[in-house]
């Protein structure tokens, strides 16, 4: 006679939510191993109503059908099964499919993070019209994936649905410029956050939204959602890399709203955090920011402020660091070159570097990049009969940057 094999539907159900041994399990619902093992034998007792409860909503099933048989009195279920899901139509997330319970294995968590992974690196490269629909058609495959998953499963695929939840916002806000639709996604982005409960993301898409209001001068509203940010980065890990980018991130609202003095004490503060280091490594998805992209806010600010000579070389100096895969970053340095010329009155210098920055423009767009040889541009009206100025429209007004222009 075949020895009965034990409770399968538990342990299956455990290694879906991503809980690959019974000590995890136990460590996760806060009981003993052996009370684990017990509930996997052939014959599971029944939980206790405590114990009920934090097994349903960490395996997402109802007790039936994690393979537990009632006895004569104890409790009956209607046979529906809990699925632990994110009130997606509040705050403006697809809809979710209700599913009857889990059916994604551990390995789907693995998958889905591998192309969010992936979406992270083409940023760089790919144009942001072509990478945009395919970052948000991820983030909707994200969410139905939470209604069938569970666990240390779940969490997962959370973290990596508010990081392209995230990323789609950065390209709405910085590649397209268009703030109203950011602001949505950046919110879908903070509740996939809170669905993995992963703190510094959390920072993250608070500092993004920070953005928002702050280049519209709109410096109280930019204030409030800072600290918001840097209160959940105290809730994790947080490495000097991501204190010294919300440093920076103020910095750049404070520099758009005419507070420069401020935002060079805040750029300041970024330098010695770095200098300073920390024992926290970055989280994966922190690559928009380094030392070198904190010195291109220094420059930017520094320009805004007037100190052109300091500027100028901060800039020159990230220009040289900046490497071939840093096209984006290169234009809006250009651009803040070009700004600087300008206001020094260096016409023919101002010229040529707003053409250089068009140069990159043809090979990756970047909308915050072109924004800035426009506002060269047009400090540069009084000159406009200028052989230099008039070289700079014929580059300016070429088809592919023009329509690029107005299409977005």
């Amino acid at each position: 006679m075949p020895r009965p094999k034990g409770n399968t539907r538990l342990k299956a159900a455990r290694l879906a939510a991503g809980y690959n041994s019974q000590e995890a399990l136990a460590g996760a619902l806060g009981v003993g191993v052996r009370q684990v093992r017990r509930w996997e034998s052939a014959a599971p007792p029944w939980p206790q109503p405590e114990q009920e409860q934090a097994l349903t909503r960490l395996l997402g099933q109802d007790l039936e059908a994690l393979g537990f048989t009632p006895t004569g009195g104890g409790p009956r279920w209607s046979g529906r099964r809990a699925v632990p899901t994110v009130p997606a139509t509040a705050v403006g997330l697809p809809a979710v499919p209700t599913r009857s319970f889990a059916v994604q294995p551990a390995s789907a968590a693995e998958d889905y993070e591998a192309v969010t992974r992936s979406h992270r690196r083409l940023y760089w490269t790919v144009p942001p019209t072509t990478l945009h629909p395919a970052a948000l058609a991820h983030a909707t495959l994200g969410c139905a994936l939470l209604s069938e998953t569970a666990g240390q499963t779940r969490q997962r695929v959370a973290t990596a649905l508010a990081e392209s939840y995230l990323l789609a916002g950065r390209i709405e806000f910085f590649d397209l410029r268009d703030a109203d639709r950011a602001g949505g996604t950046l919110l879908c982005a903070l509740q996939a956050a809170g669905e993995a409960d992963d703190a510094l993301l959390g920072a993250a898409v608070l500092a993004h939204t920070a953005f928002i209001p702050g280049w519209t001068g709109r410096r109280d509203e930019a204030a409030e959602r800072m600290v918001a940010a840097r209160t959940y980065a105290r809730r994790g890990p947080a490495s000097a890399e991501l204190l010294a980018w919300l440093d920076a991130v103020e910095a750049e609202c404070e520099t758009r709203c005419g507070h420069t003095r401020t935002a060079l004490h805040l750029i300041g503060h970024a330098e010695d955090v770095l200098a300073d280091g920390g024992e926290h490594d970055s989280p994966e998805w922190l690559d928009w920011f380094s030392r070198v992209r904190l010195a291109a806010f220094k420059g930017n600010t520094q320009l805004k402020a007037g100190h052109l000579p300091q500027a100028r070389d901060t800039l020159l100096g990230v220009l040289d660091a900046l490497g071939p895969a840093d096209g984006k970053q290169t234009t809006v340095v250009l651009g803040d070159l070009a700004a600087v010329e300008a206001t020094a009155g260096d016409v023919e210098a101002a010229c040529g570097y707003a053409i250089r920055a068009l140069n990159h423009l043809e090979e990756t767009w970047y909308a915050t990049g072109m924004e800035r040889v426009r506002e060269v541009r047009r400090t540069l009206a009084p000159h406009q009969q200028e052989r230099c100025v008039r070289e700079l429209d014929d580059r300016l007004y070429v088809w592919s940057t023009t329509v690029s222009a107005l299409a977005r």
